[in-house]
């Protein structure tokens, strides 16, 4: 047999390997590990997790208000980032705690952005200023989260604003280093 039939040979024998095994069926229904058939309903009961959104009361409304120069807060969204719009300058307020997340990389994935980073410590914390040059009002605070992971504060003042832009976000950031509430 020549070298080159052989390979053919071969070639189809393979290939019928794979079009077999993709015919081929298991029998059962798939379960997550540890789990049991009929037991995974795909639903969660909130109820049992109790302090489920409570990294969005960190710090009060009036605090945050407060911290960035207005008089109220008011919460408009509650999940994987808090939300406040601070009256009556219109001011966004934005935070987030990742509890896995990475400095670093958040630190990375800003400058990846075209934002400008300056290191800086917060309550003896690594923090760094993130800004927009597009957006010179606005400034995001991100920080060592004591009890892992990392924390942001964004602040985003409607219209230009007189002042250090990233004040008001060290501000919260302190607040929240330090558990004032």
């Amino acid at each position: 047999m020549t070298s080159i039939r052989r390979r053919a040979t071969a070639a189809v024998l393979g290939l019928a390997a794979v079009a077999a095994s993709a015919a081929c069926t298991v029998d059962g229904q798939p379960v997550r590990e540890g789990g049991a058939v009929g037991s995974d309903t795909g639903h969660v009961d909130t109820s049992r997790f109790d302090k489920l959104l409570a990294e969005c009361e960190v710090l009060p409304a009036a605090t945050i208000a407060k911290a960035v120069g207005g008089t109220t807060a008011e919460s408009n969204f509650f999940g994987a980032n808090c939300r406040w719009s601070v009256l009556p300058q219109q001011i966004d307020v934005t935070f987030n705690w990742f509890e896995w997340g990475d400095y670093n990389l958040e630190k990375e994935t800003a400058q990846h952005l075209g934002f400008t980073t300056e290191n800086i410590s917060v309550q003896s914390q690594a923090a760094f200023t993130q800004r927009d040059p597009a957006r010179p009002a606005v400034c995001g605070v991100t920080a060592k989260s004591p009890a892992g992971g990392i924390f942001t504060w964004w602040v985003e003042p409607e219209g230009q604003q007189a002042g250090d832009a990233c004040a008001a976000p060290v501000k919260l950031m302190e607040l929240i280093l330090t558990g004032a509430n």
